[in-house]
């Protein structure tokens, strides 16, 4: 046998070689798949020798038959082409095999980048898509770039869902259950975060895109919106009030004990003697305030009330010289003030009040017999609207001269609803 032959002989055995080396590490991963790991050694080693003692004698045959049947110049162009295919066949098993290794070798940590890495593409192809489908609407007359934009928008929204649900799946596949609830638990905050995200742009977007006149007509529908709101809660709440109210004065009936209070002489003097010098009729009601340490309570009529005041002021046997207290409250059917005054002389202290109409609440003022009405009057003023008249300066005395309404009404309304 020649010298060519030789070489020819060596080359075909070094091919058959690689091939059953490489089917033979083929045939061992795919048994490891099946077998336990006690098995998978002694399996490998019984398939590789069976493996390369196949692929020697396989590869002795082929070059005998091959010698004897043709001429040395076929023979040389026969084993260049078989050791070729054979190149190419071992080097594209190699690729595939170092490809599965490295995937299987690679750490987690590894594979997780792999996978950001991945998504971050996704993410960046999303985003162009996004650019290019908002290109397009720009181009489009306004009633048919808000059918894109709803249209896009839903797109996005199901990709995104879709993108959402398939991550998930792999993750919850490759990750334990404490690790897949935190997952679940940042991938719900991430959402929510890019949902107020998109919220915010398109706010923006249609803000920009509308007119200042349409700008405007909106922020008017927003105050008058709130300005409802804010009487609807006025309403409410001056209901409940009254309801409250209701039901104290009806447990104040039903707490009222039988036996007479220690003030009932004294209210009994003080309302003999209004009768007498100023009238009848003076008094529309009288009574002991339980509620208020048994004080005597005199209701006063309107037109008589200056005049009771003033009695109650002046008079020897009562002499009320001192003005303790003066307040006004919006009872929604009606204003009312009330005048706490102490006598010193009798060791006794009255209640003074008087109903007026809620529309035009006017009384006489006090100051002139107690000074020291000035300023609950101006205050009453200030924040009720009841005029005082005859008072020697009547004037808001919280507020501005210029502030709109009165705040200690039920009904009272912010002129501007954003204070």
């Amino acid at each position: 046998m020649s010298e060519k032959e030789d070489l020819a002989k060596q080359k075909a055995e070094a091919a058959a070689r690689a091939k059953a080396v490489a089917l033979a590490r083929k045939q061992a991963k795919a048994e490891a798949a099946e077998k336990p790991e006690v098995d998978m050694d002694i399996a490998k080693q019984k398939a590789a020798a069976a493996a390369k003692a196949k692929a020697a004698s396989l590869a002795r045959k082929q070059a005998k038959e091959e010698a004897a049947e043709k001429p040395e110049g076929e023979m040389d162009i026969a084993k260049q082409k078989a050791a070729a295919a054979a190149k190419a066949k071992a080097a594209a098993l190699a690729k595939k095999q170092a490809k599965e290794e490295e995937a299987a070798e690679k750490p987690e940590g590894e594979m997780d980048i792999a996978k950001q890495k991945a998504a971050a593409a996704a993410k960046a192809k999303a985003a162009a898509l996004a650019k290019k489908q908002a290109k397009e609407a720009a181009e489009k007359p306004e009633g048919e770039m808000d059918i894109a934009k709803q249209k896009a928008a839903a797109a996005a929204k199901a990709k995104a869902a879709a993108l959402a649900r398939k991550q998930a799946k792999e993750e919850a596949g490759e990750k334990p259950e404490g690790e897949m609830d935190a997952a679940k638990q940042k991938a719900a905050a991430a959402a929510k975060a890019k949902a107020a995200a998109l919220a915010r742009k398109q706010a923006k977007e249609e803000a920009g895109e509308k007119p200042e006149g349409e700008i405007d007509a909106v922020k008017q529908k927003a105050a008058a919106a709130a300005k409802a709101k804010a009487a609807a809660a006025a309403k409410a709440k001056a209901a409940a009030a009254a309801k409250n109210r209701t039901a104290a004065q009806e447990s104040e009936e039903a707490d009222t004990p039988s036996e007479i209070s220690p003030n009932q002489s004294k209210l009994d003097q003080i309302v003999s003697a209004i009768e007498s010098h100023v009238g009848q009729g003076a008094l529309l009601e009288n009574y002991i305030n339980r509620l208020s340490k048994d004080v005597p309570t005199l209701v006063a009529n309107p037109d008589t009330y200056f005049s009771i005041a003033k009695f109650l002021r002046y008079d020897e046997q009562l002499d009320f010289s001192y003005l303790s207290e003066l307040h006004g409250t919006d009872f929604e059917s009606h204003m009312e003030i009330y005048v706490h005054l102490h006598s010193f002389k009798m060791n006794q202290s009255v209640a003074l009040k008087v109903k007026l109409d809620r529309d035009t609440p006017v009384i006489p003022s006090l100051v002139p017999l107690w000074s020291g009405a000035n300023w609950p009057e101006c205050e009453a003023y200030d924040l009720l609207g009841i005029n005082f008249y005859e008072h020697p300066d009547l004037k808001r005395i919280l507020l501005g001269e210029d502030w709109k309404g009165y705040p200690l009404r039920k009904d009272y309304e912010p002129y501007d609803v954003e204070v």
